[in-house]
């Protein structure tokens, strides 16, 4: 990883939360046929407790590999966390719960600012507010998520050196920039989220995102391609519909042109996977059996 790169993205990002405790609150467990929920608050930016959700699987003894689920946006702000075991109608069945439980795996989500339980502010609300204080939405947003990988390492039934990041849009977003920010992830999984903003900016796509992914000065700093090779040589699968107007076909076509040499010339070619299939802004049957089998080899 580029650390003076790292280090202008975090300022591009804004001023980071107040130090944080870390700690988390069991508010109950249930224990259902394949997996038993956790249903937690925890502080990770000093500012309002998180509400979370981690599932770990039956029958299997700790540490558990965990999985970070970053949800998706959609617009419905309603949907969190839960989108992990309730699903959306643009993903498949049956939920991520079920399918990383049975591959052995801890899973953890997050609502991030804005969604299910944090909802009590409008997303342009907490826009303007951010700015007002020098942050940023989007900072925000990963910053919780860095703070989350702290909090893995409090807990003793998680594994802190097996942690992959799997989300759709919005959270597919956030998993390839938690990534190149992190080192601590160790396998990355975008679906639907491979966005190269020069393509979007050229094909006069910006108004398919939110204001809340845009970063003042990202351009002037580094490209789109820079950020996502600072994940490089760690695993990293990205899944584009052919279809979808948010991913423009043609950059996921040069950011898979790009990153395949980078893996390449860092000798681990069978690291990096960019696969542009049929569909749209969606997870299909075939985007699922892939990250599956993606996932399993890499932690």
């Amino acid at each position: 990883m580029t650390a003076s790169l790292r280090e202008k993205l975090l300022v591009l990002l804004g001023d980071p939360p107040p130090e944080a405790t870390l700690q988390g609150t069991t508010l109950s467990k249930e224990k259902g046929d394949a997996y038993e929920t956790e249903h937690l608050m925890i502080d990770l930016n000093g500012m309002e407790s998180v509400p979370a959700i981690l599932l770990t699987p039956l029958n299997r003894s700790g540490p558990h590999p965990v999985v970070v689920y970053q949800h998706s946006h959609g617009g419905d702000f309603d949907r969190g966390k839960h989108e992990l075991t309730e699903s959306a109608g643009y993903l498949q069945d049956p939920s991520f719960a079920r399918e990383f439980t049975a591959m052995g795996y801890a899973v953890l989500a997050i609502d991030h600012w804005g969604f299910e339980e944090r909802k009590g502010k409008l997303e342009s609300e907490l826009v303007k507010e951010m700015l007002l204080y020098g942050r940023t939405l989007w900072g925000m947003r990963l910053f919780d998520s860095m703070r989350l990988l702290d909090y893995i390492a409090t807990r003793e039934d998680l594994d802190d050196t097996r942690i992959a990041t799997i989300g759709m849009s919005m959270g597919g977003l956030l998993s390839w920039w938690l990534a190149a920010l992190d080192e601590r992830v160790k396998v990355t999984i975008d679906i639907a989220a491979q966005v190269d903003t020069e393509t979007l900016l050229e094909k006069r796509g910006l108004d398919h995102h939110g204001f809340y992914y845009y970063v003042p000065g990202l351009l002037k700093a580094c490209s789109t391609y820079e950020i996502q090779g600072m994940i490089a040589p760690r695993p990293r699968l990205s899944l584009t519909g052919g279809s979808d107007r948010m991913c423009p076909v043609e950059g996921a076509r040069y950011l898979d042109r790009e990153l395949t040499k980078a893996y390449a010339g860092k000798g681990y070619p069978e690291h990096w996977e960019g696969r542009i299939l049929t569909g749209g802004h969606q997870e299909t049957k075939e985007m699922r059996e892939i990250w599956k089998t993606f996932l399993r080899k890499h932690l």
